[in-house]
Formats: C-alpha cells, sequence, structure tokens
C-alpha cells in the first residue's frame, strides 16, 4: 500500500472542485427536468441550472481571487496543472456557460425543445473545457478535448425539427472525427519518438522512467531533437487537429455552414467557449512543450495567422446570412489571436504581457459576441437560422435599448472607438509590434480595414431607417414584434454594454498590466 501513497497524495480532488461541481449540477438539473412534468412548460430546470451557474461564478471568482490564491502546481500525477491563468479561464468559461444557459433558456420555451438535455450538456461541456485547459498530459488533453466534442455534436444538432440544425450536426460530427484524427495521429509520432530512445539516438533523459506523454517530458526531449523529421511532423498534425477546432485557414471549412444551422445560443457557445479553449491549449504548447521547435513553429503560424486573416475577413464581404457572416468575421478573430499566440513565442522568458493581451483580446470578444448573439436570439423570424441584414432595418427606431446594445457589441467586434473592441486591437498591435511581427502586423491592419465593409453594412441596417414599401412590393416581415419575456435579456444587454463601453475608456489593473 505504501508503494501507491505517492501516487495517491497526488489525487487532490478539492483543486477540481468547480469541474465536479458543474458535473453534479448537471446531474441534478437532468434528474429534475426528468422528473418534474411540468419542467417543459416552466422552465425550471432551465433556471436552476442558471442560478446554481451564476453561483457557482461567483463563489469561484471569490475562491481564487481572495480566498484560495492557487500557485502552479502539478496535480493527478501531472495529468494537471493548476495555476493563476487557468482560474482565470475557469471563470472566462463559466462566465460563457451562464450567458448561454440565459440565452438559450428563452430559445428552448420558444421552439419547445427539451430543457434539461440542453442545460446538462452545456454544463458537461464546460466542465471538459475548464480540464482542457488545465491539461499538462496529451492523454488528458484528448479525453477532455472529446469529453468536449461529444457535448457539441449533440448541441448543434440540437433543434430536431430544423433540417440545417440536423446538417450542421452531421458537419460538425465529419470535421470533428477528422480533426481529432489529426491530433491522434500528432500525438501518437510524439509518443513513438519519446518512448524508444533508439529513433533519436540521445540517452540525455537518464535511466529514471518518464512518461512519454507528458508536457515536461516531450519538452525535453523536443528542446534536444527539434530537427528529428518525425517530432517536427508530430507538432505540425497537433497544431492542424487544434486549427480545426479554432476554426483557423486551411481548415476552417465547417465554419460557416455550422454557425449557420446552430440553435443561435450554441452558435455563440461555438464562437466563444470553443475558440477560447483552443487557444489556451495552443497556448500551453507552443510555450510549453512545443518551445525547443519554436523555429520550425512561428514561420507555419505566421503563415496560418495571414491566410486566416485575409480568408475570414474577405468571405465575409460576400455574405448576406448574418451567422454566416458572424462565422467568417469569427476566421478572422482567429487569425488576429494567432498573431498574440506568435508574440508570446518571442518573449520565452517574459511572455506575460502577450499572455495578458490575449486574455484581455479573448475577453472583449466575449462580451461583444454575445452582445450581438443575445440580440439575434430575440428576432421572430420564420427560419430563425435564415437571418439577413434587412431583418434589421429601422431596429434602433423601433427598440431604442436593443438597436444601442447590438450596434455596441458591432463596434467593439469592428475595433471602433470607444469600445473595448478597439483596446484589444490596439493592444494586439502593440504586442506584434514590439515582437517585430511585421508582416503579421500589416495583415492584421488591413483585415480589421476590410472588416469596417461588412460592420459597417449591418449598423447602417440597424440605424437608419427601413426603406419605403411601395405599392407593388409585399410588405415584409417585421421580426421585431413579439418582444416577450425579455427581461433577463435586456439586463444582461445592459451589463455586456456597460463593460464594453467601461474597458473602452479604463482597463483598470488589466492596464497596469500592459
Amino acid at each position: 500500500m505504501e508503494a501507491y501513497l505517492p501516487f495517491s497524495q497526488q489525487n487532490l480532488w478539492f483543486e477540481i472542485w468547480p469541474e465536479l461541481c458543474l458535473a453534479i449540477g448537471a446531474l441534478i438539473v437532468l434528474g429534475v427536468n426528468l422528473f418534474y412534468k411540468a419542467d417543459s412548460q416552466t422552465g425550471f430546470s432551465g433556471k436552476l441550472a442558471i442560478l446554481f451557474q451564476a453561483g457557482l461564478l461567483v463563489f469561484h471568482l471569490f475562491d481564487y481571487l481572495a480566498w484560495h490564491h492557487t500557485f502552479d502546481r502539478d496535480t493527478f500525477s501531472g495529468m494537471l496543472r493548476q495555476g493563476f491563468q487557468g482560474d482565470v479561464m475557469r471563470s472566462f468559461f463559466l462566465l460563457a456557460s451562464l450567458l448561454v444557459s440565459i440565452i438559450g433558456h428563452r430559445y428552448l420555451l420558444k421552439h419547445s425543445l427539451r430543457i434539461g438535455e440542453f442545460h446538462h450538456l452545456t454544463m458537461l461541456a464546460t466542465a471538459g473545457l475548464m480540464l482542457l485547459c488545465q491539461s499538462s498530459h496529451f492523454l488528458m488533453l484528448f479525453v477532455a478535448l472529446e469529453c468536449v466534442a461529444l457535448c457539441f455534436y449533440a448541441l448543434v444538432a440540437y433543434n430536431r425539427e430544423s433540417s440545417k440544425s440536423l446538417e450542421a450536426g452531421i458537419k460538425y460530427l465529419l470535421f470533428g472525427a477528422l480533426s481529432s484524427s489529426f491530433l491522434l495521429f500528432g500525438i501518437v509520432l510524439l509518443y513513438g519518438v519519446a518512448s524508444n530512445p533508439e529513433i533519436w539516438g540521445a540517452s540525455f533523459l537518464g535511466s529514471e522512467l518518464r512518461d512519454p506523454l507528458s508536457f515536461d517530458y516531450l519538452g525535453d526531449l523536443i528542446r534536444e531533437n527539434s530537427d528529428h523529421l518525425l517530432i517536427r511532423t508530430g507538432i505540425a498534425l497537433v497544431i492542424a487537429g487544434i486549427a480545426f477546432k479554432i476554426g483557423a485557414a486551411p481548415f476552417q471549412i465547417w465554419v460557416p455552414d455550422v454557425y449557420h444551422g446552430s440553435p443561435m445560443p450554441i452558435t455563440a457557445f461555438l464562437s466563444v467557449s470553443s475558440k477560447a479553449a483552443g487557444f489556451f491549449v495552443l497556448l500551453n504548447l507552443v510555450n510549453g512543450p512545443f518551445a525547443g521547435a519554436s523555429d520550425f513553429i512561428l514561420p507555419l503560424l505566421g503563415f496560418v495567422a495571414t491566410f486566416t486573416i485575409f480568408f475570414g475577413n474577405l468571405a465575409a464581404c460576400a455574405q448576406r446570412n448574418l451567422k454566416r457572416m458572424l462565422g467568417l468575421s469569427g476566421v478572422a478573430h482567429a487569425g488576429y489571436l494567432l498573431v498574440a499566440i506568435m508574440a508570446s513565442m518571442h518573449f520565452p522568458g517574459d511572455s506575460d504581457r502577450a499572455v495578458w493581451v490575449l486574455f484581455f483580446y479573448m475577453f472583449v470578444y466575449l462580451v461583444a459576441s454575445f452582445a450581438v448573439f443575445a440580440v439575434m436570439s430575440l428576432a421572430d423570424l420564420e427560419d430563425d437560422n435564415e437571418h439577413e441584414f434587412s431583418d434589421y432595418e429601422g431596429l434602433a427606431k423601433k427598440h431604442p435599448l436593443i438597436g444601442f446594445a447590438l450596434v455596441c457589441g458591432i463596434g467593439s467586434l469592428a475595433g471602433i472607438p470607444p469600445f473595448a473592441g478597439f483596446i484589444g486591437k490596439l493592444l494586439l498591435i502593440s504586442v506584434a509590434l514590439e515582437a517585430g511581427l511585421y508582416f503579421s502586423l500589416g495583415a492584421m491592419i488591413v483585415g480589421v480595414v476590410i472588416s469596417i465593409f461588412y460592420y459597417f453594412g449591418w449598423i447602417r441596417e440597424i440605424v437608419f431607417h427601413p426603406r419605403p414599401v411601395f405599392n407593388d412590393d409585399e410588405p415584409k416581415h417585421d421580426a421585431w414584434t413579439k418582444l416577450t419575456d425579455i427581461s433577463m435579456i435586456k439586463f444582461i444587454l445592459i451589463v455586456l454594454t456597460l463593460v464594453s463601453l467601461v474597458f473602452g475608456i479604463w482597463q483598470g489593473p488589466f492596464g497596469d498590466t500592459f
């Protein structure tokens, strides 16, 4: 028994209490939905899920900010690594999950969809995302990633009455399986090299038994053998698998179709949480086990970032469907965030500034994206997937608060002052300039200018008066006449708008970090 004592002592379950609470809460919500017969009419399980996640978010913020400061430590035999950055991402995912549940509650009642299962899957996906960002072992990383993917496969196809949702689910399943195959093949190549010293012919690691899939072991191996063909191939395949998840070109083919067909809350969930998790994992890899191969990775990421920025923005210009446009603009934002990843690699000893710029940009992207998707979820359309520019004509005059919140969200995504998105892009430009990434910096500036075209086209429809209807024209359906039971979403819109304006003018402690 004593031989197993050190192993058991590393299983610090208290360190993953937010994930355990989310899993238990997901089971409780599912049980309430199963045994409470009137839940489909009252939405009680949805309200319970919202309250549970709000309480968990507040408690977690107080826990790591005031009560229990988390220092960097390895737990579960090196499978997980807790730290301050991981706690920041935990809070990020809890906030995103809470907003998805709030937007989804009205959506589920409106479309008469199952409530308990939706919130159950959302909470489990969030727990998986939180574990994914704490992974320091490729086995843990892959298991957490597949847990998240399985939840998203069901959530994307959740609206069974919509053929577009089912089609999006199938496409996401196929492309998700392809990306997992790339990732797994890369991991297998790295494992094969790391577990067989005869391949790379070195004995610098000594005779001690070490796990070939742990980030620390692979970091030592890659640092000494960065030119090895199999190692470079494995790294390229792992990065390709992550590029699928974040929607980076040329692996973005699934993004517009899946965003188009997904239920509105899940489109927001994919746009924010899935993308943020992919970038944090990539950040951990390129500044951790893959740091020794930075000379190989930097040109690769530079090409991907530039291609992603130009493709996303140019393709979005041609779109009239807003969900597809937002999906392609999200591809462009993935390119911007890749520039921050590259900047963090240029300062291996002092990468905190680039890392916190990345966090700040992801946070303001969350605020802007959820403001936009929350307003879009209120539109009463015959087909909830077909949001066109013309559906938003004169919205600011019909509903000033909703129109103003939407304009603020779009303005932040576009990077217009005085919104937080402008500061986020300004900080990205600053770190790219300091890191000497001049080509990527130029691509980012050009991409921002191109994005003004389609973002301002939407703002024009919202702010200006609708076009007159002539006698021979068929009157257009007004999507904004049945706004009932939206007090919670209105409150969320006010909060998100204020946050965007405040961080656009005053960055507080973030400004000290920058």
